[in-house]
């Protein structure tokens, strides 16, 4: 427990007086924002704001929980690593991303393909190393089961091991994808994805903990009363890194906001959550407890596919957030308003998630 402590306060501290030397930094260099000339008029005053804000979260993350490590004296996981190892490799994919643009003047940065490609990439690459590294009790970090609260029976290698390979790693970059995308879809406004990414990640903390204290390590076959994630406490000192360095960044990207996380951030905090969902074995779950970065995603698609089939739109304008900025909402009443409803989804999952070792 020391070494969560520490992982959290370490990032945030990290977090908090880093991003201003950063900020001066991009701001001598002339890194700054540029805003869509099709989005709302009120964000043209934000064009020049610094943004690859995600390489402090990053960053802060990084040296929160090996810093907690090496003041612990104890050992990362293979769980760990491999969810810092996703985390980092997407970041990097979207600060490609975000230096494009930047340079280039432009809103567009990485080509599709070449994007869809660095993700791919990175994604193959955990998806396969997470059914590696088993422990004393052959327990691998991730399975090859589809997951809600813990493993389910429907097991992805039911016609043998190849298979199953293929078909998990379908499944997990298919989580890395929504997920990537979801946060980088929240992150319109100011604070708003940072402040749902904080909450989100707070109740992964929380899952991870109770996970290690109801652990079925000892055990070769899971039961009711116990969880099969295999590192769930250096997982919950993971989420308490993340956590951390969301707070001391917030302070910064609050409105109005000094600093934005770009794309650096957003793929790299939507990598860390799918992540946290396949080695937790809380894969359906994560849903529900990142609620809200669902019905961001959902409005996008509920936009686009009425469209195409109406040629009318639903909302204003998609995402969610930006159909509420254009109907009169401040954003600061909006971003504090999608911060509440984010809670409210946290704490259904969060409650799910302990009935249903409760009933068992």
């Amino acid at each position: 427990m020391r070494a969560l402590l520490i992982s959290g306060g370490l990032a945030m501290v990290i977090a908090l007086l880093g991003t201003p030397l950063f900020i001066r930094w991009l701001v001598r260099r002339q890194y700054g924002q540029f805003i869509r000339q099709d989005g709302p008029t009120a964000h043209f005053t934000k064009r020049g704001t610094p943004t690859m804000g995600g390489v402090v979260i990053i960053a802060a993350t990084l040296l929160g929980y090996f810093g907690a490590k090496l003041l612990t004296g104890s050992e990362p996981t293979a769980s760990s690593v491999l969810a810092l190892f996703l985390m980092t490799g997407l970041g990097v994919v979207g600060f490609l991303d975000d230096y494009i643009k930047i340079s280039r003047q432009r809103s567009l940065g990485l080509r599709a393909g070449w994007k869809v490609v660095g993700q791919g990439v990175v994604g193959i690459a955990f998806s396969v190393l997470v059914l590696q590294f088993p422990n004393e009790n052959f327990r691998t970090p991730a399975s090859t089961h589809l997951s809600f609260i813990r493993d389910t029976n429907l097991d992805l290698a039911f016609k043998g091991a190849t298979i199953g390979l293929i078909l998990f790693v379908i499944w997990a970059n298919f989580l890395i994808t929504a997920w990537s995308n979801a946060v980088n879809l929240t992150d319109g406004l100011d604070g708003l994805a940072t402040g749902v990414s904080l909450i989100v990640f707070g109740a992964y903390v929380v899952v991870g903990i109770w996970q290690n204290n109801q652990s079925c390590q000892h055990l070769f076959t899971a039961g009711p009363r116990c969880y099969e994630a295999r590192d769930p406490l250096d997982l919950a000192i993971v989420a308490a890194a993340i956590t951390g360095s969301l707070f001391g960044f917030l302070w910064w990207n609050a409105s109005p906001a000094k600093i934005f996380m770009g794309d650096t951030g957003s793929l790299a905090l939507g990598g860390a959550l799918a992540a946290l969902t396949i080695l937790s074995r809380t894969e359906i779950l994560g849903a529900i407890i990142g609620g809200m970065f669902v019905l961001v995603v959902l409005s996008d698609v509920i936009q686009i596919g009425f469209f195409k089939l109406t040629g009318k739109r639903v909302f204003k304008m998609a995402p969610l957030h930006h159909h509420f900025e254009l109907s009169g909402w401040g954003e600061v009443t909006i971003v504090i308003r999608f911060w509440l409803i984010a809670g409210l989804f946290v704490a259904l999952g969060v409650g799910i998630f302990y009935a249903e070792w409760v009933a068992g």
